[in-house]
């Protein structure tokens, strides 16, 4: 069902108290009054703090700073009076203990009167004694259609010429947009440019970087890493490459659904958030990263509304790569936590989503500790593949040695002995192996010359791999990864 259809029977059903989250305030209000003008036939009052009720010249300014008076106009009116009161920001009043009486109070009498509150607020913040009363309805940001009628209207008032492959370009960079960012964003548009263009584009995704800068939740990583930069993981290369065209409109056509994601299991430093970064810069994605740990604020009942406040600003911004960097660290908090279950209630949320997410968000997850995360994130239908990176075979630390030598020195790549220094770095991993060059460019510039293949050498000679501090864990990681539960990311 869609919001409307869904709000309207909640309305016809009586239910008391309905809990609208949205940032859309004007336009929640205006389909709320479509509702009681088309639909249902009741009328429209509405509240807020500074200048109280309303719309009805009988009321006007009733109940202004007074946000128990505000309920009072409800038992007021008569029971036949069919209703609605949208109280604006009225979250911020719900701890009060008179209001939390009065709620529970009116909640009996409304039930079998036509009449019903509905709270619009940016965040869910509900006390524990008002959430059997209350029902939450999210409002979702506006569809295509309706952001397409939208910019059909601004560009008219404007008196701005646009093609139709102009309108639905722009209608497709706008999606996730609330309607009144696109209003702002299109003005911006029209005073930098003067009218519509190639460029547009880029301004709409410069508002879209502003919501994650808002939000706090997620970074705006830049895909600095390419396809030559990783030696290797032929098989995760082969998949890669495999579904360039995976969110095309031509690949809907063709009946193919959105991709999920990814989950990259292996060994520290063997190229697992290169690999976040080479998907997106592959497919020419934006890239979001999310630490879960921002998503568990102090305050009760925060960390749920920060989760659904960040699948909501990851999917405006879809289609996107989202990579979850190190989710093994998240689960492994559900075995110690002390919050009365509100980690396991958030990794639930997201495990949810996960499943039954239809939007082109492509969910990139690494982990280093398979034992940490539960059987039911790694069954199938979570993730379109896992794969297993472990350490590099004597091929992979010869192409590894390669990239990071060419970058380097590209024109001196022949005066290093490449097969001898893969011999001597079995078990190390592809980031041990990077930190092996840096470490002989710095003894060469110390001594002020070229550095060497001997002071490759002497670099791996003098570190200890990860391999043999933490052999127990790596072993367990690879005998995991044989067990046939994955799929190995390098060919050899």
């Amino acid at each position: 069902m869609n919001f409307l259809n869904d709000f309207i029977l909640l309305l016809k059903a009586r239910y008391p108290i309905i809990y609208v989250s949205t940032y859309e305030e004007e336009r929640i209000e205006y389909i709320i009054r479509l509702c009681c003008k088309k639909y249902v036939a009741r009328t429209y009052y509405s509240w807020d703090f500074i200048n109280g009720y309303q719309g009805n010249p009988n009321d006007s300014g009733f109940a202004a700073k007074n946000p128990l008076e505000a309920l009072e106009l409800v038992e007021k009116l008569t029971a036949e009076t069919a209703s609605v009161f949208v109280l604006k920001d009225y979250d911020n009043f719900l701890k009060d203990l008179s209001i939390i009486r009065k709620l529970k109070n009116l909640n009996r009498e409304l039930k079998t009167q036509p009449k019903n509150l509905i709270i619009i607020a940016p965040e869910i913040n509900i006390p524990e004694g008002l959430r059997e009363l209350i029902t939450i309805v999210e409002f979702p940001l506006p569809n295509y259609l309706e952001i397409k009628e939208e910019l059909k209207r601004l560009v008219n008032s404007l008196q701005q010429d646009i093609l139709d492959s102009q309108l639905n370009e722009l209608t497709i960079a706008c999606q996730g947009l609330s309607l009144e960012r696109i209003r702002r964003v299109l003005s911006k548009i029209i005073t930098k440019y003067g009218t519509i263009n190639e460029l547009s584009p880029n301004l709409i995704l410069e508002e879209k970087k502003q919501i994650i800068q808002q939000s706090q939740l997620l970074e705006f990583c830049i895909p600095n890493k390419k396809l030559s930069d990783l030696g290797g993981l032929d098989n995760f290369k082969a998949w890669l490459k495999q579904r360039d065209e995976a969110f095309s409109q031509s690949a809907l056509d063709y009946g193919l659904p959105y991709p999920k994601g990814l989950l990259l299991v292996g060994v520290q430093g063997t190229g697992k958030s290169i690999a976040a970064k080479i998907i997106a810069d592959e497919w020419k994605l934006p890239l979001l990263k999310l630490d879960f740990g921002r998503l568990f604020a102090s305050l009760v009942g925060q960390s749920e509304s920060r989760v659904r406040k960040m699948i909501q600003t990851a999917e405006a911004l879809s289609p996107c790569i989202l990579w979850v960097d190190e989710i093994d660290k998240a689960f492994a908090g559900t075995q110690t936590s002390g919050d009365s279950g509100t980690t396991s209630r958030v990794l639930a949320t997201f495990i949810t989503w996960l499943a039954e997410k239809t939007t082109p968000v492509f969910v990139v997850a690494t982990a280093n500790n398979i034992e940490w995360i539960p059987p039911e994130v790694v069954r199938k239908g979570r993730f379109d593949e896992i794969f297993f990176l472990g350490l590099p075979t004597r091929q992979e630390r010869e192409a590894i040695f390669e990239v990071h030598l060419k970058n380097s020195r590209p024109t001196k790549l022949d005066t290093f002995q490449i097969p001898l220094l893969s011999d001597l770095t079995k078990d190390f991993s592809g980031a041990e192996i990077e930190a092996i060059i840096t470490d002989a460019m710095r003894l060469g510039f110390s001594k002020k010359r070229e550095f060497t293949n001997e002071d490759i050498i002497i670099s791996i000679q003098n570190c200890v791999p990860l391999a043999k501090t933490k052999s127990k864990e790596i072993k367990a990681l690879q005998s995991w990864a044989e067990s046939g539960n994955v799929v190995p990311a390098s060919k050899y």
